[in-house]
């Protein structure tokens, strides 16, 4: 005899909770896809339309021919940018939190102690000192300019070191006796076990480099140099403001963030799941 599923009026309440949270959170979407599809005229159209009628993609063209703002060049900037920022920085991050999860060395704990300091620095004390280093190298109107002060991230070291930390020593020890040393360990049986954290925190890098829009701004002077954040801005000035392309842009622009998040989603819940809060 089947069991019939009954719903309880706490179920129908959480269902309409995370509806209406759902809705909230897509509405935006909604309207800047709405405002991507309309021209000029619909959109300032006193009038409100649910949907655009016509549909019209004139935006999407004129977005990558206006003369003025190199978008498939920015695009591809922060494409470059951000591929190279989020492994090397999580790479970077998971090599320094094994480190300081499993090397017994003198001063790890004060070596620990002042990166978490650095978490509490606010980004504007350390951005003209980093501005005057990277300008005096030569930084200025490059990509490695932009791409180098993101590649040594604390955050990701926090958390590495936190996974580690919950790493079995089981498994190390056995790769000792097979006479692996610490980065043979590292290399061979720790970095392999952590995918989760992996893809977790390169997704999260991947999304802040591609999303960054003040460091960009001031090291890319150079149109050459735009990022499509920074493209973006120009259609929105304090003199006028193209909503079709303001809006076409934004589609452009975020479309590659969606795709990523849909893609690793399960896999940031589980690597920040994974990392504990063990001291």
């Amino acid at each position: 005899m089947c069991k019939t599923r009954r719903t309880t009026p706490a179920k129908v309440l959480t269902y309409l909770v995370v509806g209406v949270a759902a809705a909230l959170f897509l509405l935006p979407f909604y309207f800047m896809l709405r405002g991507a599809l309309m021209t000029g005229i619909q959109i300032t159209d006193p009038d409100w339309h649910w949907l655009p009628d016509p549909f019209s993609l004139q935006g999407f063209i004129d977005v990558f021919e206006d003369p003025s703002v190199p978008m498939a060049q920015a695009l591809g900037n922060s494409f470059l940018i951000a591929i190279i920022t989020a492994p090397v920085s999580t790479m970077l991050g998971s090599m320094a939190g094994y480190a300081l999860a499993r090397i017994a060395v003198p001063g790890r704990g004060a070596v620990m102690s002042f990166v978490i300091v650095t978490l509490m620095i606010p980004t504007s004390a350390t951005f003209v000192p980093t501005f005057v280093l990277v300008s005096a190298m030569g930084g200025v109107n490059t990509q490695w300019g932009i791409i180098a002060p993101g590649l040594f991230n604390a955050f990701s070291v926090l958390l590495f070191r936190n996974f580690y930390l919950r790493f079995p020593q089981e498994i190390e020890e056995a790769g000792r006796l097979d006479g692996l040393g610490y980065l043979g360990v590292y290399w061979r049986l720790a970095l392999p076990n952590s995918g989760a954290m992996l893809a977790s925190l390169g997704t999260l890098a991947f999304i802040e480099s591609w999303n960054a829009f003040l460091w960009p701004l001031v090291v890319g002077q150079d149109p050459e140099s735009w990022t499509a954040q920074i493209a973006l801005s120009t259609f929105l000035t304090s003199q006028t403001i193209n909503l079709p392309a303001l809006f076409t842009g934004a589609v452009v622009t975020i479309l590659p963030l969606v795709v990523v998040f849909l893609v690793a989603q399960r896999h940031i819940v589980q690597g920040i799941a994974a990392t504990g809060m063990k001291d």
